[in-house]
């Protein structure tokens, strides 16, 4: 029943618009002139009432406001949500309180109202230092942009963090070593590194399915990409902690290591998921993703769409899947807990044996070797 506490509890606050959509974005955003800030700031309020019940009393570590483009909210939205989830949860002393920022939306007059509301964390959508690439990916912001964004981020937070993207079209090895040694530069303490992906139903796919989006990395080459950024980033002092996120000791996010230990978090806000133990259950919750409809529901009663009970063996193979991403693995002796079965000691000796993971002080960690094929590993461990 406190199995949550091994990973701890948050908040995700979900923000679903944005000044342009991106074409290789596949979250749920969407663009609108348009907002009434005070009538989001009540159904969020309203909708973090309908999640204290059954999680009173709970310490939140984290907050974190995701979008869309987080950035666009007013200030005094901000300090209301986390006014009204401090009236609900005792906070820790050391709460980490983040925010998603893109440059083309930054001020420093805004970026003082987040930290005068409580905000102790910037993480900022920089995806590249190249003006042509920033185009190509349809980002509003220039380079230049995003420097300047940086300072004042920098000015106001002690803890910045920025988003970049890789094995873009026309990338080769040798730009991207020189773009990340270029970002790390910046007096940054973490990073996330994305691999370009191509999703379906994004403007990328339909290039893609036509055979318009061309001079992509091979699969080999954009490999050679993520090697490059893992041993980079460990010789500037940000090993990785996770398979995308890398950071200087103590400036790990919080907020997503609760996500990857597998502990509870709630999530409100339009296409916002959740994971929150009730007395023995563990439950999925996912919210209507249309902006108006979330609105009209949490005012009729909840924003949820779907309030699913997770079997033993869902639960299980979820907290695999995400603690295997971490560095540090997973707890053995938790995965036969959550899941009433050990996981398969043959399959486990035979993945050590051929240098995949490592099994030490009763946890199981995937190597260097092992993070890059991280998917197949998986499929080897979960195999009936």
């Amino acid at each position: 029943m406190d199995d949550w506490r091994n990973g701890g509890f948050g908040l995700y606050v979900h923000w679903p618009f944005c000044q342009a959509k991106c074409p290789y974005c596949d979250f749920n955003s969407h663009v609108t002139k348009n907002i009434d800030q005070q009538v989001w700031l009540h159904a969020y309020e309203a909708e973090l009432d309908q999640n204290a019940i059954g999680t009173q009393g709970r310490v939140l570590n984290s907050i974190f406001f995701g979008g869309g483009t987080p950035s666009l909210m007013h200030p005094d939205t901000v300090a209301g949500v986390i006014e009204k989830a401090r009236a609900i949860w005792p906070f820790a002393n050391d709460i980490e309180i983040s925010l998603e920022a893109n440059p083309g939306s930054v001020e420093a007059g805004r970026f003082a109202g987040y930290r005068d509301a409580g905000v102790n964390r910037i993480s900022m959508g920089v995806q590249a230092l190249n003006d042509l690439d920033l185009r190509r990916l349809g980002r509003i912001h220039s380079v230049a942009e995003a420097r300047k964004a940086f300072d004042i981020a920098r000015g106001c937070f002690d803890r910045v963090s920025f988003d970049m993207i890789y094995a873009r079209q026309g990338q080769t090895l040798d730009l991207w070593q020189a773009e990340l040694k270029e970002a790390l530069a910046m007096a940054i303490d973490h990073l996330s590194l994305y691999q370009l992906t191509i999703e379906d139903g994004t403007a990328f796919g339909d290039r893609y399915a036509v055979g318009r989006l061309r001079d992509l990395p091979t699969d080999d080459k954009a490999a050679d990409m993520y090697q490059a950024t893992q041993d980079i980033c460990a010789d500037f002092g940000l090993p990785g902690y996770e398979i995308s996120n890398h950071a200087r000791p103590g400036a790990e996010s919080k907020h997503n290591q609760i996500y990857w230990r597998y502990g509870d978090y709630v999530g409100i806000g339009p296409g916002a998921h959740g994971r929150v133990t009730v007395g023995a259950n563990r439950i999925a919750t996912e919210s209507f993703r249309a902006p108006g409809e979330w609105l009209k529901s949490v005012f009729d009663g909840s924003g949820f769409t779907a309030k699913d009970h997770l079997t033993a063996d869902d639960a299980a193979i979820e907290f695999l899947m995400m603690g295997m991403r971490l560095r540090e693995g997973i707890n053995i002796a938790r995965f036969a807990r959550i899941s009433g079965n050990a996981l398969p000691q043959d399959r486990i000796d035979h993945l050590a044996e051929i240098g995949m993971v490592i099994i030490s002080d009763g946890r199981l960690a995937a190597t260097d070797q092992g993070r890059a094929v991280l998917n197949a590993v998986l499929r080897e461990l979960l195999v009936d």
